[in-house]
């Protein structure tokens, strides 16, 4: 699959369905069936493909030591609290009422290609994260000298 890319305003209705954007649509080909789970750091939501969901789901049992009761809660936790969504024929989803009570989603919403997975943020909420452009840049430049040297 290509990397995602895109950011893209839509609208959730009042029961919680919204249209997944064409232009991403187009890039995930004939993809109709993702999992949907609340971000780890972000206060936003991650649509994973199947494939990258169970890519996560494998790299994250490999660093897990099944023996060991906190590391089976985390996995448990980090399972348990996603969801399996189905797009339907004209491309709108259903994104569970849990979802959109954390988030404080209203009715605006911002689907955020991220590579292998889609963010789909509340409204004016991703540029919240978002660094000073200047700032961003010596970051980037630095990140970028690091690792060309190793």
């Amino acid at each position: 699959m290509q990397s995602l890319i895109g950011n893209i305003d839509a609208r959730v209705d009042a029961k919680g369905r919204a249209f997944l954007p064409a232009q991403l649509r187009k890039q995930l080909d004939d993809c109709k069936t993702f999992i949907l789970r609340k971000d780890i750091f972000c206060n936003c939501l991650v649509l994973y493909t199947e494939d990258a969901w169970n890519e996560i789901v494998s790299h994250l049992k490999g660093q897990l030591n099944g023996w060991n009761r906190q590391q089976g809660q985390i996995f448990r936790q980090f399972v348990s609290e996603a969801d399996r969504i189905e797009l339907e024929e004209n491309g709108r989803m259903l994104i569970p009422r849990r979802y959109i009570d954390a988030l404080g989603i209203k009715s605006d919403i911002r689907f955020v290609g991220s590579d292998t997975t889609i963010e789909i943020w509340p409204a004016g909420k991703i540029e919240e994260t978002f660094i000073e452009p200047d700032d961003f840049a010596k970051e980037l430049e630095l990140l970028m000298e690091k690792n060309k040297q190793e």
